[in-house]
């Protein structure tokens, strides 16, 4: 079966739009953070070996990397995520008809939504540091593409936000208390920073007219 990252954009516009339950949301905030990593290596390489930005030639090529590195990553999160979520759906369809069935079927149930709780929160979490190489690459790589760059940058945010929603929206059908809590206190600080980072990036680097 072909992977959701190996379909052309076309076909997996349509088969998000389609009445399927995957690829949904966070298939979706994974493809964000792959498109903002692309974004950042492109600014980057369009740095690299440029005379008038020589000084940062070296940095450029690290960012790149990482960008690259990252991007292989998220792509590989999108199906991450839709498996995840395929295996909290076959929980529900465990059979439920006695109490052993019920117990085993609640205690699958549990363990899937944790599964696809983490996905999307690794997710965010490997996206947020990122914002910190987007800047930089704002900051010092060509100022020809630095809209380019914040793009980037706004789609990074984008992912993030999505990811932790998901995150957020898993959670409540979790019992363990102090896994919620914990989960909930990370969506809590990464949304707050996040939206931080971005509304300062934008406020530098919008064009003015």
């Amino acid at each position: 079966m072909m992977k959701l990252q190996d379909l052309t954009i076309k076909q997996f516009l349509d088969k998000t739009a389609a009445n399927e339950a995957v690829p949904g949301g966070g298939s979706n905030a994974a493809l964000n953070a792959a498109m903002a990593t692309a974004l950042t290596e492109m600014v980057a390489n369009l740095t690299i070996g440029r005379k008038k930005y020589a000084a940062v030639d070296e940095r450029m090529r690290e960012i790149a990397a990482v960008m690259s590195l990252q991007r292989s990553c998220f792509l590989e999160d999108i199906d991450r995520d839709a498996e995840a979520y395929r295996l909290v759906m076959e929980a529900y369809r465990l059979p439920r008809e006695t109490e052993e069935q019920q117990l085993l079927r609640d205690e699958k149930i549990e363990e899937a939504t944790k599964s696809a709780s983490l996905v999307p929160m690794e997710v965010a979490e490997r996206a947020f540091p990122l914002l910190e190489l987007m800047q930089e690459t704002l900051q010092k790589g060509n100022s020809n593409a630095a809209t380019d760059g914040l793009v980037g940058l706004m789609n990074c945010r984008t992912a993030i936000l999505s990811a932790l929603l998901n995150v957020r929206i898993n959670l409540g059908g979790i019992g363990d208390q102090a896994f919620v809590s914990a989960m909930t206190a990370k969506c809590n600080r990464l949304e707050k920073m996040t939206m931080e980072i971005e509304t300062a990036a934008i406020e530098q680097f919008k064009p003015t007219r």
